[in-house]
Order: structure tokens, then sequence, then C-alpha cells
């Protein structure tokens, strides 16, 4: 085939193409099959509330573990008030953070639990006429 001056880029010319035509017509939603999951799910509800019973036993853990952590001693001095000094425990403390940490995340969690049960389905769209 030789080249021509549109095609210099290697590129061939087409023909014989026809436009697509779409016709516009709305496309209804479809319905879900009966055993597929749904937003509106109570049951999220349960999960919710069990998250947040989990988020109050981690931030209790946190704060024995934090507790754990510091250790305050007392050095007596004769003649002088004793010297107090505080101790920090690395992977106590880190410990405690870590617990904060994953108890935000359920407590996140269960939020988005929450709003998934009680969300309902929004109202179909109502066509407009055209006019």
């Amino acid at each position: 085939m030789p080249r021509g001056a549109d095609d210099r880029a290697g590129h061939e010319k087409l023909t014989d193409v026809t436009a697509a035509t779409v016709e516009s017509q709305t496309v209804p939603e479809p319905e879900p099959e009966p055993g597929a999951p749904t937003l509106h799910q109570p049951k999220r509800a349960l999960i919710a509330i069990g998250e947040v019973v989990l988020v109050a036993l981690l931030v209790a853990l946190a704060v024995w573990c934090w507790d754990r952590g510091v250790v305050h001693h007392s050095y007596p001095v004769p003649d002088h008030p004793p010297l107090e000094s505080t101790r920090f425990k690395g992977n106590w403390i880190g410990g405690s953070v870590a617990l904060v940490t994953l108890a935000g995340v359920l407590l996140l969690d269960a939020v988005r639990q929450t709003v998934l049960a009680v969300r309902t389905r929004g109202r179909k769209q109502v066509e407009e006429p055209g006019v």
C-alpha cells in the first residue's frame, strides 16, 4: 500500500466507518438479587455495639499499661528533702499508644457500621417528562 501524505507516521486511513448512534433512553437500575447484600442491614448495629464494648475494654487496658509504664522513685537524703525521679518504660507506654490507636480505628468502624445499619434506601428517581 503506498504511503500518502496522511499516513506518514505509520497510521492508515480508515474508510467505510459509520458513526455510532446512541438512543437516549433511561436504563432502570437493576433490583438487587434476593440473596445479595444491601447497604441497609440492621444486624450491623449489633456489630457496632460489640465494637464499642471492645473499644471500652481496649481503653481500660491502655490506661493499665500506661500506669505500669510510669514508675516513680523516691531516694531519701539525710538533711534534705528526698530526691524524686520518674522512670518511663517504653514498652508499656508504646503498648498503651498502640491500644488507643486500635481503639480509635474500631470506634471509627463502629460509627460506619451504625450509619450503614440505620441508612434507608433513597427514593427512586422520578423521570422528568421530555419537554
